[in-house]
Parts: structure tokens; C-alpha cells; sequence
């Protein structure tokens, strides 16, 4: 059975994405732990990210890096967090996240009700600051 982010990747689901390429997508967080939290996803399904081949998990990392720095113009939080814990889908992903301080990634945090439009908007800002830096080749519309 796909998981629930091979099923957004293929379609069945909406997604805000803001990169896709041939190794990964990255899209919005419906539960953000800030506003402009970001998911890298490679599009092959595998569990543990050191499962990975090297080559996908560094490309994840790159991804993470352009997205990161989107936010960090978008946003202007102090820092942009990253992490990988893969507890909540059995589908590798980073989150890529702009906080202000450690409790910025306690996923007990997690706006549960985030608002469409707000998602929406925030999306554009990050496709339109990629595209700013030279990415506009792997911004979807």
C-alpha cells in the first residue's frame, strides 16, 4: 500500500509543492511546526533515510539547503531547523523548518489547523524566492 506521501507525489492527493525534480519533491507541511515548514521527500518509497542510496540521501540534504535558505528569506526566523526523525509516515522525509529557538521543533507544536489560504500563500512566497536563487527549472506552478 502506497503511503499517504507516494499517493500526494502521484497526484491522488493535493500537495503546496514548492520543488519537484527526478529524485525528490518538497511541499508544505499541513501541520507546520512554523510557518514555512517544509518536507523533502524523495519519490521512491523507503522507510529509514540510511536506507537511502548515498547519492538520493545527499540530494535530499542539497534540496533542503535551497529550501532552507528560501525560508530563511521568506520568514527571516533566526535559524532554519532541519531534521529527520521518520516516526510519523514510513516514507523518508526532512523537515526543513524555520524556528526561533529548540521548542520550534517539538512536534507537539504543530499548528493542527492551518489555514488553506495561508498554506497557499506561504507557498508562493517559497516557489517565488527559489526562483529568485536560480531554481525556477525545478518549480512546479
Amino acid at each position: 500500500m502506497p503511503t499517504i506521501f507516494t499517493r500526494i507525489i502521484d497526484g491522488e492527493i493535493p500537495g503546496r509543492f514548492v520543488w519537484s525534480d527526478h529524485i525528490c519533491i518538497a511541499m508544505l507541511d499541513i501541520r507546520p511546526l512554523h510557518p514555512g515548514h517544509t518536507l523533502v521527500i524523495p519519490r521512491v518509497e523507503v522507510d529509514h533515510w540510511v536506507d537511502l542510496p548515498p547519492e538520493s540521501a545527499a540530494h535530499l540534504m542539497t534540496v533542503a539547503h535551497h529550501i532552507g535558505n528560501a525560508l530563511k528569506a521568506v520568514v527571516g526566523a533566526r535559524r532554519v531547523g532541519l531534521m529527520i526523525a521518520g516516526f510519523e509516515v514510513p516514507h523518508t522525509h526532512v523537515h526543513v523548518a524555520p524556528i526561533d529557538s529548540m521548542a520550534d521543533l517539538d512536534f507537539r507544536n504543530a499548528d493542527t489547523s492551518a489555514k488553506a489560504d495561508e498554506l497557499d500563500s506561504m507557498a508562493d512566497a517559497v516557489r517565488a524566492a527559489l526562483v529568485a536563487a536560480g531554481h525556477g527549472a525545478t518549480v512546479p506552478s
